[in-house]
């Protein structure tokens, strides 16, 4: 009465090595909108975009607690208009402060940075930084590093 329910085992026609990665417990294969299944073509790209953006939301975190926390540089953020970084207020007012030329100089460093650098076609995640520096010759701990990485993306 009180044993565990078996579990379907989900079929796919897709055969790829990412399959392994991202499939934890709870979940297995995260796929909330059946994408595997009706666009199989598609599911490497999404799953490097996916990898991308958790990167970038990580990126985005850490940036959001270390403005919070008052950890600024020093210097002028604009000299023409006597802005300090200092000066930038915290959350969502701080994009408010940034005049329009420094807006589009970020826009247009992201642009560079998804065109060129981390173009979406690079679908296995390496784009010759290594981690923290170091490149990872073992696979299991490459695939476990990009596992961590792709859950931590999702939370």
């Amino acid at each position: 009465a009180f044993a565990p329910s078996k579990q379907a085992a989900f079929n796919t026609a897709l055969n790829v090595n990412e399959l392994e990665l991202g499939a934890t417990a709870p979940l297995g294969v995260y796929d909330p909108l059946g994408w595997l299944d009706n666009e199989p073509e598609s599911f490497e790209r999404r799953r490097a975009v996916e990898r991308k953006h958790g990167r970038v939301a990580m990126a985005a975190v850490v940036g959001t607690i270390v403005h919070n926390n008052h950890i600024v540089f020093d210097g002028y953020l604009s000299p023409s208009n006597n802005l300090k970084f200092s000066d930038v207020p915290t959350g969502i007012d701080g994009i408010r402060a940034i005049p329009t030329a420094g807006l589009f100089q970020i826009l247009a460093f992201f642009a560079l940075v998804e065109l060129a650098w981390m173009p979406a076609s690079k679908y296995d995640g390496d784009y010759g930084v290594g981690y923290f520096g170091e490149d990872i010759a073992d696979p299991d701990e490459k695939a476990r590093k990009l596992n961590v990485e792709l859950n931590n993306g999702r939370a």
